[in-house]
């Protein structure tokens, strides 16, 4: 397991590890895809990249207050989602920052230390 040194600074879930299968080990679960939220970690089954729209994320974007953006791993690499999809978050007021998950992991830690009003859609590496 790849260690990611948690930062329990602000509330939320904290990533604790890359897990030997390409999942995440957060808060002592490991999760092989994940959707975070300030307040949980949630399990997360995700459509191929080129199919992700608005609707798979569940209830992440309708949070009060509404998050600051979207961090988006995309798996063991950076994979752009379509045009569409960052133009209906847009349209939201939701920024879209995509990066591969490794990058996502560990930038979650950092923003939400920050205390940025953020969720996370990880998936896992071997997707």
């Amino acid at each position: 397991m790849a260690k990611i040194s948690p930062d329990r600074v602000a509330s939320g879930p904290a990533i604790e590890a890359i897990a030997a299968d390409g999942g995440f080990r957060i808060d002592g679960e490991v999760l092989e895809a994940a959707l975070l939220t300030p307040e949980a970690a949630i399990p997360w089954a995700p459509p191929a990249i080129d199919a992700l729209d608005p609707s798979a994320l569940g209830d992440l974007l309708t949070r009060d207050p509404a998050p600051e953006f979207l961090l988006l791993g995309t798996g063991a690499t950076l994979r752009r989602p379509s045009p569409a999809f960052t133009a209906a978050l847009e349209a939201q007021g939701i920024g879209v920052e995509v990066m591969d998950s490794r990058a996502a992991a560990r930038a979650w830690g950092v923003l939400r230390a920050e205390g940025r009003e953020i969720v996370a859609a990880l998936m896992g590496l071997e997707r």
